[in-house]
């Protein structure tokens, strides 16, 4: 074997184990899944695991990392792109769902850390990635308020019924998938934005 298919092989076990890893950590949570089962998913030995990630934690904490990069990407690129504030929201959303459709473990894995017991879960800093979704979204906002597209409104509270509707289409997809309307996020958003108060003519 040369040197070229050792590294291949190398990286697809790595590959393997990180895959194994979300879709164990998805199914059983992190506490419930051993080393053991992992290994046996990716089809190595336990020292294998060991050699990549050092334990199940270092594992753990590569996926988590690695999910936060990409939302870190994802973001640069949006808010770099122009465009109206409520379109630039709504193009969010689709970039994110996209992502958790091409990644259903990963979403499972992540809101099990969210809404399941604490129990067993390493020490990680899980708020980091709705730090960033508050950032991003006040950024928009801010930029379209400076452009005179929406009225004025407390940032932080704009953030949070953005990702109110953003979190409910999300989670109401995920538990009623036979429901799923890729138009109700726009619906909701653009209300949000239209408001329901009856304007006076003139």
């Amino acid at each position: 074997m040369n040197n070229t298919s050792g590294n291949i092989n190398k990286q697809n076990a790595k590959d393997r184990l990180f895959e194994a890893g979300v879709g164990l950590f998805a199914e059983k949570g992190y506490a419930s899944t051993s080393v053991r089962e992992i290994a046996a998913r990716a089809g190595v030995t336990k020292p294998v695991l060991y050699y990549y990630f050092e334990n199940k934690e270092g594992l753990f904490k590569t996926i988590m990392n690695t999910a936060a990069e990409q939302q870190k990407a994802l973001l640069r690129e949006l808010l770099g792109k122009p465009g109206t504030a409520l379109g630039r929201l709504i193009e969010l959303y689709r970039r994110i769902y996209e992502g958790l459709l091409e990644n259903k473990d990963l979403f499972e894995m992540i809101h099990k850390i969210v809404f399941g017991p604490p129990q067993g879960i390493p020490d990680y800093d899980i708020e980091q990635y709705h730090r960033r979704m508050v950032d991003a979204i006040k950024f928009i906002y801010k930029e379209g308020l400076s452009l005179k597209e929406v009225n004025e409104a407390d940032p932080e509270t704009v953030a949070m019924l953005v990702l109110s509707i953003m979190d409910f289409c999300f989670h109401f997809d995920h538990v009623h998938p036979e429901l799923i309307d890729l138009e109700r996020p726009e619906r909701l958003l653009t209300l949000a934005f239209q408001g329901l108060a009856r304007r006076e003519d003139g």
